[in-house]
């Protein structure tokens, strides 16, 4: 993998993991409606992981494996910062830095990360036995 790949799949993870970050904490905002929010929470971050997994499908063409790795490390780099902004919410509200949150610090990207994953990688392996679609020449014959 060239530099410039590594930068671009890297690139695009972190850009994921703001938009998950974003999601978890703007749809945590509104206080009424808590499930009918909840649910759309749920629903955003599904076409953000089934975006990030056509642009690795479509876009980067890497291997399966390849693909799920990189849409996972997008997935945990949201649940680390949902993580660290739990911690600071923690700690700005006066009860301290627990030792909890240390943990939550590893646990909430892992419990995240590899069902992401294990999705990510089923999802790449049925997209390559669909046959890519017939394009038209540019010719139009």
């Amino acid at each position: 993998m060239s530099p410039s790949q590594r930068e671009t799949w890297f690139r695009a993870a972190l850009l994921l993991g703001a938009v998950y970050f974003l999601i978890g904490r703007l749809f945590a905002l509104p206080g009424d409606h808590l499930r009918a929010w909840r649910l759309a929470a749920w629903i955003v971050s599904g076409c953000a992981f089934a975006a990030h997994i056509g642009y690795e499908h479509f876009r980067v063409r890497n291997t399966a494996r390849s693909a799920a790795a990189h849409v996972a490390v997008g997935v945990a780099l949201g649940a680390v910062a949902l993580a660290i902004a739990a911690m600071v919410h923690s700690l700005s509200s006066g009860s301290g830095l627990r030792p909890v949150w240390l943990l939550a610090l590893v646990a909430w990207p892992a419990f995240t990360a590899v069902p992401a994953f294990l999705v990510a990688y089923a999802l790449e392996a049925a997209l390559r036995r669909v046959p890519p679609p017939d394009l038209p020449s540019p010719s139009g014959r």
